[in-house]
C-alpha cells in the first residue's frame, strides 16, 4: 500500500471537542451558564448598536468604533457559543473537519479584526485627549470609515493564510481536541504531518496581528495618561480619565489573554491552561465590552435613559 493510499484510508473526517470535561452531571449547569452569557452578550451588544444608530448625539467617531466593536462581538460569540450550547444540550461533541476549519476561520478573522479595531479606538482617544483642538479635523468621517474597513479586511486576510495552511495538514491519528472550540494549536497538535512549520507560521502571524496593535495601543495610553497628569484640577483629571478607562480595561483583558495563548507559548505546550485563558477573549470580553461601556459611560447612560423615557 502506498503512502497516499494509507493516508486516504486512515484520514480523520471529524473531531471531538472535549470542552470543559466529559461529566454529564455538569453539562446542564454549563449549558445554563453559557446560555445566560450568550443571551446577555447578544442583547447588550445589539442594544449598543441600536443606541448608536438611533441617537444623534452618539454619531461621533468614538461611538462609530464602539458600534463596530459590538457588531464584531456578536459575530464572535455566535461563532463559538451556539456550537458549544448544542454539544451540552445533545451531548454530541463531534464536529466534521470542514466545519471545524470553518469555525476556526471566522474566529481567527474576528480576533485579528478586534486587535486592529481596538488600536483604532485607542488612536481616537489619543487624539481626543492629547490633541483636542485638532481632533475634529483629523478624525474625519472618511478616516473613521477607512480605519473601520481596514480593521475588518486585515483580520479576514491574515487568518485566510493560516486556515489554508492548517487545512493542508493531514489528520490521521487521534481526533480529540482538548478545547471547547476549534483553535489552531489544538488542531495542529493532532496532525500526523510535520506541524513545526505551520506552528511557527501561526505564532508569527499571531504576533504580527497582536503585538504591533498592542504596542501602538499601549503607547497611545501612555500619552493619554501623561496628558491627564498635567491637568491641574483633580476633578478635571478624573473626568478626562473616565473617557478612556473603560477602553483600557477591555484592552488589557483582551491583549493579555490572546498574547498568552498565541505568542508566548508554542503549539506543543500544554493546552489545558490555554483553554482557561481562551475563555477571556472568546466569552468574557464580548460579554463585558457593552456592560463596561454602558455602565461607565455617561453619554451612553443618558442615551439609554432618553430612549427608555420615550417609550
Amino acid at each position: 500500500m502506498t503512502k497516499q493510499e494509507w493516508k486516504n484510508k486512515t484520514a480523520v473526517t471529524e473531531f471531538i471537542l472535549l470542552g470543559f470535561g466529559n461529566g454529564s452531571h455538569l453539562d446542564s449547569l454549563l449549558f445554563l451558564l453559557f446560555l445566560s452569557i450568550y443571551i446577555v452578550t447578544i442583547t447588550a451588544n445589539i442594544s449598543i448598536i441600536a443606541l448608536v444608530v438611533a441617537n444623534r448625539h452618539l454619531h461621533t467617531p468614538m461611538y462609530f468604533f464602539l458600534g463596530n466593536l459590538s457588531c464584531l462581538e456578536i459575530c464572535y460569540s455566535s461563532d463559538i457559543l451556539p456550537r458549544m450550547l448544542l454539544s451540552y444540550l445533545r451531548g454530541e461533541r463531534r464536529i466534521s473537519v470542514n466545519r471545524c476549519l470553518t469555525q476556526y476561520y471566522f474566529f481567527g478573522c474576528l480576533a485579528a479584526a478586534e486587535c486592529y479595531l481596538l488600536t483604532a479606538m485607542s488612536y481616537d482617544r489619543y487624539l481626543a485627549v492629547c490633541q483636542p483642538l485638532r481632533y475634529a479635523s483629523q478624525m474625519s468621517s472618511r478616516l473613521c470609515l477607512r480605519l473601520g474597513a481596514m480593521s475588518w479586511a486585515s483580520g479576514f486576510l491574515s487568518n485566510s493564510i493560516l486556515t489554508f495552511l492548517i487545512s493542508s495538514l493531514d489528520f490521521c491519528g487521534p481526533n480529540e481536541i482538548e478545547h471547547f472550540f476549534c483553535d489552531s494549536f489544538p488542531m495542529i497538535k493532532l496532525s500526523c504531518s510535520d506541524p513545526h512549520v505551520v506552528g511557527r507560521v501561526v505564532s508569527a502571524v499571531a504576533g504580527v496581528c497582536a503585538l504591533p496593535p498592542f504596542l501602538l495601543t499601549f503607547s497611545s495610553y501612555l500619552c493619554i495618561i501623561a496628558t491627564i497628569m498635567r491637568i491641574p484640577s483633580a476633578a478635571g483629571r478624573k473626568k478626562a480619565f473616565s473617557t478612556c478607562s473603560s477602553h483600557l480595561v477591555v484592552v488589557i483583558l483582551f491583549y493579555w489573554s490572546i498574547l498568552t495563548v498565541y505568542v508566548l507559548p508554542h503549539y506543543d505546550t500544554q493546552i489545558s491552561p490555554n483553554k482557561v485563558f481562551s475563555v477571556f477573549y472568546t466569552i468574557v470580553t464580548p460579554l463585558v465590552n457593552p456592560l463596561i461601556y454602558s455602565l461607565r459611560n455617561k453619554e451612553v447612560k443618558e442615551a439609554l435613559q432618553k430612549q427608555t423615557d420615550t417609550h
